[in-house]
């Protein structure tokens, strides 16, 4: 029996417990596994849950996918086990014969521009996490009183970001979002939507039908300036020609801020909702303005000269907006103990396997996601990342195919090993025929009583529960950490 956990129950960690039962179970010489899947929330499924827009329904369904994982018998989900505050790195080295890290980034870059810490500014995670409903902020912790907003960013994240605020909060009913976080959305006085791009529109990383959706909001004016979207008057030497023509999602992108660039309007909803989304490029921030809260924003023309350079020119303006909030990159953080790259912001790592000072690997401790690779890719690519980690904790662990060896197929084409499902155990799931774990002698010591996947499922029995009181689609967020808690523990237990 190989028992492995694994800290984060976000995509990354997911699909890397997926990855060693499936994979496990297909070796020449098959080797039963027993996954710990850790988690500081007593929720699983990490950015899913907490990092797509409620109005993406086919990116959440993912998680129908995830559950299969959390519901097979070699997996156990512990939720409410903090590393680094109720296990230390050094507990789950000594209890387990492999750990992999997957807690993937949770952490905005920093503008690093004087008025970043007025009231006002804030990182676009918190934002994101508000109106997801995690439980690490209030739902009170914004109010949008400002009429115009600045997002900084050009990615996937700030088109987010820039299609909630715009988007009519009518069309959200339907949608998990909390129910104090769409009611602060319908008192909302925002007007005009500004998403700043340092570079040109060929530099922008959104992905074209993230893109796309902004023209298709009701009532939004899409508005982009002429000379911003043409690729030749800030770029002397041609970097954004040369992406369209390598690079089909540039060239998409293109056609679509061509079109808003030129002047074509959507219809009007028949609500009147009526608000602005300016897309911007070639203007970098350089200072927030404000002096008790945010009043404005300073930006300054950049270009990339005729020898390459990318830079300001000199030229600024002043927008108007009374919030900012910045979408420039995730950064993962250190987890305690744990090796780590402070200036790429990663476990030091070889195709997964951890690296000590020395550069050796450590044995048994891996790493899976963000955390491993940077921020990186989409929700898909942790398939992929994962099983390159899994395949190194096979070939040192459990004689699984090493190096050149036939790569095992990917997990999502295995099937699980036929094994009885558990007997139900309210506290852990998939119990060993002794009742015990691997952590549990160390967390009860402690008075840690891991949330189990049973404990979930009534946070989502909850969750669908709300929704119908509320006629509200299918579920509707818990919106506390303290709903949570009673939820899957009710104070009469």
């Amino acid at each position: 029996m190989l028992n492995v956990a694994v800290v984060g129950s976000g995509p990354a960690g997911l699909y890397a417990a997926e990855a060693l039962v499936k994979q496990a179970a297909a070796l020449p010489v098959p080797v039963p596994v027993r996954v710990d899947v850790i988690d500081r929330l007593p929720t699983p499924y990490g950015l899913v849950r907490y990092g797509v827009a409620p109005d993406h329904k086919s990116i959440k369904s993912i998680a129908q996918y995830l559950r299969k994982v959390l519901e097979s018998p070699d997996v156990r989900f512990a939720g409410g086990v903090h590393l680094g505050e109720d296990v230390t790195r050094d507990d789950l080295v000594s209890a387990y014969d492999a750990v992999i890290y997957a807690t993937g980034a949770m952490r905005d870059r920093r503008l690093g521009i004087p008025g970043e810490d007025l009231p006002g500014s804030y990182a676009a995670t918190d934002f994101v996490n508000w109106y997801c409903g995690h439980p690490d902020v209030d739902a009170g912790a914004f109010t949008l009183d400002a009429e115009s907003i600045a997002v900084i960013g050009v990615g996937n994240v700030a088109v987010d970001v820039a299609r909630i605020l715009a988007r009519d909060p009518h069309e959200l009913h339907a949608t998990d979002v909390p129910q104090p976080v769409l009611d602060a959305l319908h008192a909302s006085k925002v007007r005009e939507v500004h998403m700043i791009g340092r570079r040109g529109p060929a530099h922008a990383k959104f992905t074209t039908k993230e893109l796309r959706e902004l023209g298709e909001l009701p009532g939004v004016e899409v508005v982009v300036h002429a000379d911003e979207a043409d690729l030749n008057a800030f770029d002397l030497v041609g970097e954004g020609v040369t992406l369209v023509e390598s690079d089909r999602r540039v060239r998409g992108n293109l056609v679509a801020i061509t079109k808003w660039a030129q002047g074509a309007a959507p219809e009007p909803a028949a609500s009147g909702h009526s608000r602005r989304l300016i897309v911007r490029f070639w203007l970098r921030p350089t200072e927030i303005l404000g002096t008790e809260r945010v009043e404005g924003l300073t930006l300054e023309r950049t270009a990339i000269s005729p020898d390459g350079k990318f830079g300001g020119t000199g030229e600024f303006e002043t927008l108007d907006a009374q919030m900012v909030l910045r979408s420039v990159g995730y950064q993962s953080v250190p987890l305690p103990g744990v090796p780590f790259d402070s200036r790429a912001s990663v476990v030091p790592n070889a195709q997964g396997r951890v690296l000590g000072e020395d550069g050796a690997p450590l044995p048994g401790e891996y790493v899976a996601g963000w955390l491993k690779r940077g921020p990186t890719g989409v929700i898909g690519t942790n398939k992929s990342d994962a099983a390159e980690t899994v395949r190194c904790l096979l070939e040192d662990l459990a004689g699984g195919p090493g190096q050149g060896d036939v790569p095992l197929p990917r997990a999502g084409l295995l099937r699980y090993p036929d094994r009885p499902a558990p007997a139900a155990d309210p506290l852990v799931q998939a119990a060993d025929p002794d009742g015990q774990w691997p952590l549990a002698g160390v967390l009860a010591g402690r008075g840690i009583v891991p949330v189990s996947y049973a404990e979930w499922l009534r946070i989502e029995t909850a969750e669908a529960d709300l929704a119908k009181a509320l006629g509200r689609g299918d579920r509707v967020k818990l919106h506390n950490a303290e709903a949570i808690w009673s939820a899957c523990r009710p104070p009469s237990e």
